[in-house]
């Protein structure tokens, strides 16, 4: 099918047009009212022990949730690609589910798999560690809306490596583990990276799931997502609210960048 020039530039004009009614305005109106009183009024306001414990609590759970998705999705991807596991079509199913469970079906799943009357509600009891409205409860949660990020990234570069290489090393008397480290670890470093930065994103930008979880206490449980909806519905602090959401989207945009900068990196390769 060929278009005309002039039909060309009118499909630009509409999907820019649609663009920046759609995500560049409302950015532009937040930077707007964030700034308006200017740069000292932001730095008051990001710099309260409430949003610095919600900053600190953020970059915790990906502390903690990176390492873990890591660990499982290369793991997966492996038994996936490389192994004859039974039900393969079922662990497909599993890793996608968090693409279509609303976020807030698994704050209610896990309250009531953890919660005081749930499945697992004696583990408060026994170990004094509080799941739900607690620490791990929220790490559970941001786990599982980003558990398919590194498993997608690294399935298909898997695929395009074949086995050629491991098999050569294993020939000459390689170990399993020598294998792994230095062979397909360098050979999927790019789709591994750019499943990484796609956790840091979903897990700094959770809010469904984590809200269900979470006591919001400031200090206590509360990150920078719900630091914004805390400030804009409880207290009815909007210029509060506009600056934590300018936080939340600085680290947003360099997650981006890094991820942009990453994807050029593995194209040229």
């Amino acid at each position: 099918m060929t278009t005309t020039r002039g039909s060309r530039i009118t499909l630009r004009v509409v999907a820019l047009a649609y663009l920046f009614g759609l995500i560049a305005l409302p950015i532009l109106v937040i930077l707007y009212r964030t700034f308006e009183p200017g740069i000292g009024a932001f730095l008051d306001s990001i710099r309260t022990p409430a949003a610095i414990a919600a900053l600190n609590l953020s970059l915790l759970i990906v502390a903690i949730v990176v390492p873990l998705n890591v660990v499982f999705g290369v793991f997966t991807a492996i038994a996936l690609v490389r192994w004859r596991v039974p039900g393969r079509g079922l662990i497909h199913a599993v890793v996608d589910l968090p693409f279509a469970v609303s976020p807030i079906v698994v704050g209610v799943s896990l309250m009531m798999l953890w919660g005081a009357s749930g499945w697992f509600g004696g583990v408060e009891e026994s170990t004094g560690i509080r799941v739900i409205f607690g620490l791990p409860g929220m790490v559970l949660a941001t786990l599982f809306v980003t558990l398919p990020f590194v498993v997608r990234e690294v399935e298909p570069v898997l695929h395009e490596i074949g086995t050629e290489q491991e098999q050569a090393a294993s020939t000459l008397g390689a170990s399993t583990w020598q294998i792994f480290w230095r062979i397909t670890v360098p050979a999927i470093r790019w789709g591994l990276t750019y499943g990484v930065v796609l956790t840091v994103a979903r897990s700094l930008g959770e809010f469904g799931a984590v809200i269900m979880v979470s006591s919001g206490f400031p200090g206590v449980s509360q990150t920078l997502t719900l630091l914004v909806h805390s400030r804009y519905i409880d207290d009815h602090n909007t210029y509060g609210a506009y600056a934590a959401a300018t936080l939340l989207m600085g680290l947003a945009v360099a997650t981006l960048l890094l991820m942009t900068l990453l994807d050029r990196k593995r194209s040229t390769r």
